[in-house]
Parts: C-alpha cells; sequence; structure tokens
C-alpha cells in the first residue's frame, strides 16, 4: 500500500468514525445529555412498538398536515442517517456481501432501539429498524453501484473519500455546533 492509499485509508476511518460518533449523538444524545443520562432524578417515559409498520401506518393516516410533514421527515430521516453507514460498512470490510452488511446494520440498529428503550430515550420503534435497514441496503446498493460503474475498487475508494472530504465538515459541524434536541 502507497502512501496516498494509506492516507486515504485512514481518512476513511476518521471519517468513519465521526460519523459513528454524529450517529450516537442524534440517535441517544439527541434528547438527553449524557450527564442527563445516568441523573438518578431524570423523569422518563418508555415507547415501545414492536409491531412492524404500525408507526408508519400511523403517519400516513395522520389528520394534521404537520404530522404528516413530521412523519415524512421521520421516515425519510430514518432512511437517510443510515446510508452512509452501508456506503462505509461495504468500503472497509472485508467481506462485502450485502447479507454480511446488512446483518450489521440490523444488529446496529436493534442496539440503538433496546437502548433507547432501556434508558427512555425517545421512542424504541421496530419500524425505525425498518427503515435504518433500508437505507443501509441503499448505501451498499449504491457502493456496489459505483463499483459497477467504475470498475475499479481503488476508483470507488477515492471517490468515496471525496465524498466523505465534503461531507466531514458537515458532520462535524452538526456533531460540535448544532445542539440536536429532536
Amino acid at each position: 500500500m502507497n502512501k496516498w492509499e494509506r492516507l486515504k485509508s485512514v481518512f476513511l476511518c476518521g471519517a468513519f468514525i465521526c460519523y459513528i460518533l454524529f450517529l450516537i449523538k442524534l440517535l441517544l444524545l439527541s434528547r438527553v445529555s449524557l450527564l442527563e443520562l445516568f441523573n438518578s432524578h431524570r423523569t422518563f417515559t418508555r415507547s415501545i412498538n414492536i409491531i412492524p409498520f404500525h408507526s408508519i401506518m400511523e403517519y400516513i393516516s395522520g389528520g394534521s398536515a404537520n404530522i404528516r410533514k413530521l412523519a415524512f421527515s421521520n421516515v425519510v430521516g430514518n432512511i437517510e442517517i443510515f446510508i452512509p453507514f452501508g456506503v462505509y460498512l461495504s468500503l472497509l470490510k472485508k467481506d462485502k456481501g450485502v447479507i454480511a452488511n446488512l446483518l450489521s446494520i440490523f444488529l446496529v440498529s436493534l442496539f440503538v432501539e433496546v437502548i433507547q428503550a432501556l434508558f427512555g430515550i425517545g421512542t424504541a420503534d421496530i419500524d425505525d429498524i425498518i427503515l435504518n435497514c433500508l437505507g443501509g441496503l441503499i448505501g451498499i446498493l449504491g457502493y456496489k453501484f459505483l463499483l459497477l460503474i467504475l470498475q475499479d475498487e481503488k476508483k470507488v475508494r477515492t471517490a468515496i473519500t471525496i465524498l466523505s472530504a465534503v461531507g466531514l465538515p458537515v458532520i462535524l459541524y452538526l456533531l460540535f455546533m448544532v445542539k440536536l434536541r429532536l
């Protein structure tokens, strides 16, 4: 591995770590701070949905325009935030199989929902897992599509490095400058 390839690998690993930190902040610490999380005086309510597509159907049948707008952003947001996860997994893992990567995405999403349920952070929802897996699958397929078009893994790695270089400042801004109290 030459110096440029090593530098790309280090950068991509760093971008992936920043992305993971952003996910932790968004999914676990956007409604409660790390200090509040373990405060024994914190009051919280648990909301858990284990019926597939129940929340999505409620969103669709929601009466007001505000509820539909919120629902749309929730559905699209759950898909969007896991697209990079699928791309990075496909790029960084040795086993580039779709099923293995999708299983990893499922397990991470399940872990997040279990943590949300245990600590009373937001809503633990099976629909979030489904939508996160859909987003991850889009990322995996996007990686495979790039590989099909460019026909060289080094070119794909370079393209994703460039996209990460563009997206990293946005992630860092969201991570350190914006309070994500959703």
